[in-house]
């Protein structure tokens, strides 16, 4: 018996039949472009992790590049069993449901420019060993598209959700200044923990040159590279999926717009929750605009509770009506969630928490991400960590300070950044460990010596790209999209 495709992979790639072959072609070109963009941010960053173990001659900086690439893969990997929350506020940041019509081209319009901003940007600031923060690159190029979008003629819905980018902000302002902060704090608690001792006279000297520190110094070092490492492939990977996804969603809708291991009647008894609160309450104090809303919110949710009924699989919902459903979840989702929080509405926290729990129950057909592609964006990532590391890791490890990395720095820094890392992934908030790290590193400079440690040049040069990412991609993506729609 010969070997067979097994039968569900078979139907993910079904699609790539039913396509006109021109578009089939462009689609594996912007999948491929999309995990070409994951295998740079693999490269880009790897610099984060290794940098301390190279700079303190813990590792051998081949060895410290394939450990590191080992434990990204896994990270990324790990969205197998924990989850992709932080993928899919990157799906959510874009309601590709505003975005979609029935021209496919447009759609390729947006995918194209999203891919060639992000990865051009990350491209130019590795060749000029400037650590740029992939996230802001990917969300930048995302705002890029929906501003745009929102400049066409005729554009009625809004293309970018503020809530969930000023949340997004928030995450990528604050998490940098943490880094700075909790690092000079934590090397504060280390001197005088181990001060007058023998374990701080080795801590806080610098490495002897071509020598591995002692051996507990050395283990403490490859552990918080580890811990870097596979926390960056938690956060940064899952950006990757959620790049994917868009492209999935944004093309062929009809086979990935919704999750084909959850069982559609399975929606039937949250809505109808959701629908016995919503029939509850008097939007009489709302205004006419939220009035509206919270009408269209009721209508939706009839409309779901139709369209799943008798339905015992996602193939059972016919093939031009599966993006429909995952648009009418994702708006009463939004509408939802802003009802419920205006003052004028009297809703009890019980009913407050049966809408948030009934909603997350039914978000599980919308918010996943199928099998093969955390697979891919986990080998492009941990392959990408393997190449190009030098030009990062130089500026990490001798431009951001004056003196060489010590083994309290390099610990302390890279500590802190997978501590702040790990956290967001839980809460599903991306942040950049370039920024994080890079500020991390700084902190530590200054708690040795103050301010004046740090070279100004390399410091400015960093904010400079932190301050122009945005702006820059946002324009650059913007534009293509703009471009790409009128030639397609």
């Amino acid at each position: 018996m010969g070997w067979r495709i097994p039968l569900r992979l078979r139907a993910e790639f079904v699609f790539m039949f039913e396509l006109d072959f021109s578009y089939t072609v462009l689609l594996v070109i912007c999948l491929i472009a999309a995990f070409g963009f994951e295998f740079v941010n693999g490269f880009h960053d790897t610099a984060n992790a290794v940098a301390t173990v190279i700079y303190t001659n813990s590792l051998k900086p081949w060895t410290a590049v394939i450990w590191s690439g080992i434990w990204n893969f896994l990270g990324v990997s790990s969205g197998l069993f924990v989850g992709v929350k932080v993928a899919m506020g990157i799906v959510a940041l874009l309601p590709v449901e505003s975005l979609i019509d029935q021209n496919l081209a447009h759609s390729l319009a947006m995918v194209m420019a999203l891919l060639i901003s992000a990865i051009a940007w990350n491209l130019l600031t590795w060749y000029f060993g400037i650590p740029c923060s992939s996230s802001h690159t990917l969300i930048g190029s995302i705002l890029g598209v929906g501003i745009a979008y929102s400049l066409l003629p005729d554009t009625s819905q809004a293309a970018v959700d503020w809530s969930q980018a000023s949340k997004i902000g928030s995450s990528l302002l604050i998490s940098p200044l943490f880094g700075f902060s909790m690092t000079i704090i934590l090397m504060f608690l280390l001197r005088r923990l181990t001060k007058k001792t023998s374990y701080g006279d080795a801590l806080f000297k610098e490495p002897k040159k071509n020598a591995p520190p002692p051996m507990w110094i050395r283990i403490i070092l490859i552990l918080t590279c580890t811990s870097v490492s596979y926390y960056h492939g938690s956060n940064d990977g899952q950006k990757g999926i959620g790049l994917v996804m868009l492209i999935l969603i944004g093309i062929v809708p009809a086979f990935y717009a919704l999750n084909t291991n959850v069982n559609p009647t399975s929606l039937s008894q949250p809505l109808q929750k959701i629908e016995a609160v919503l029939a509850s309450l008097d939007p009489g104090p709302l205004s006419q605009p939220d009035q509206e809303k919270f009408e269209e919110t009721r209508q939706i949710n009839r409309n779901l509770m139709a369209s799943v009924d008798g339905k015992k699989s996602v193939e059972a919902i016919e093939k031009n009506s599966r993006f429909l459903v995952r648009k009418d979840i994702m708006v009463m989702d939004r509408n939802l969630k802003s009802i419920v929080d205006k003052p004028e509405i009297k809703i009890s926290s019980a009913d407050k928490a049966v809408i948030a729990n009934e909603l997350k129950t039914i978000k599980k057909i919308t918010d996943y991400s199928p099998r093969w592609v955390i697979v891919m964006i986990s080998i492009s990532l941990g392959l990408g960590t393997m190449i190009g590391w030098k030009r990062i890791v130089k500026t990490i490890g001798e431009k951001i300070g004056k003196e060489h990395l010590t083994y309290a720095q390099g610990a302390s820094a890279e500590l802190v950044a997978a501590s702040t890392i790990g956290l967001s992934t839980n809460l599903g908030l991306p942040v950049s460990t370039t920024h994080v790290l890079s500020s991390g590193i700084a902190g530590s400079m200054v708690a040795s010596k103050g301010i004046k440690n740090l070279q100004a040049d390399t410091v400015r040069n960093i904010l400079m790209a932190w301050l122009l990412t945005l702006p820059v991609v946002i324009l650059m993506s913007g534009t293509l999209f703009l471009l790409f729609r009128s030639i397609f």
